[in-house]
């Protein structure tokens, strides 16, 4: 809901460190994959009951998504890299309720499986949308640089990072926080069905 926003804040902070990079012959690709597997960390430290460093990896996994498309607008874009940062994204985004899930299955496993599902609908969703839009020739407003169609929602990057930092700082309020959390989820799948549904109608 307010990624559009934040956009040109997290860009005129990621470029100076994103231009030293593709210099030193650092790719995108490499960030990308880099900044994924700080995110396992961050599953396997949530399963240990470390919630401050997996909040930290949470964090570093974030900034290097960001820093990769930054290297790529200097380096130049292809469709690999796009391919790669949004379906890694999406796996992240899924294995850190698993890793509370883990480290509590009592108390965390069905918030966070309903959480997951609720995800699956979101980036479905997303993905289906981008897919047709791209048929189309459809480009997103709001999201030009971006590598595919970017549809917006109520529940976008900086919602969904906000939630992750305050179950991991209140770890014990996991279930209340991923519940409401998976609600606000499904609204957003259900704006998306209603925008797919209107903008698709007639074909």
């Amino acid at each position: 809901m307010i990624d559009r926003y934040l956009l040109p804040l997290q860009r005129a902070l990621l470029r100076p460190p994103a231009r030293a990079l593709a210099a030193a012959g650092v790719g995108a690709d490499h960030v990308t994959l880099s900044g994924f597997v700080l995110g396992l960390g961050a599953v396997g430290a949530l399963w240990a009951g470390a919630f401050t460093l997996a909040l930290v990896l949470i964090l570093a996994n974030r900034v290097a998504d960001g820093l990769d498309g930054a290297i790529a607008r200097e380096r130049g874009a292809t469709d690999r890299g796009a391919f790669l940062d949004i379906a890694l994204d999406f796996l992240f985004y899924a294995l850190v309720p698993l890793g509370f899930a883990l480290a509590d299955s009592g108390e965390n496993a069905l918030p966070a499986a309903l959480l997951i599902a609720s995800f699956v609908g979101t980036g479905s969703s997303f993905l289906a949308f981008s897919s047709l839009a791209e048929r189309r020739g459809l480009k997103a407003d709001n999201y030009p640089a971006k590598g595919i169609y970017y549809l917006g929602g109520l529940t976008e990057g900086a919602e969904t990072i906000t939630a992750f930092a305050a179950m991991c700082l209140w770890p014990a309020a996991f279930p209340s926080i991923a519940l409401v959390f998976a609600a606000l989820c499904t609204l957003t799948t259900l704006s998306r069905w209603y925008q797919g549904w209107v903008t698709f109608a007639d074909t």
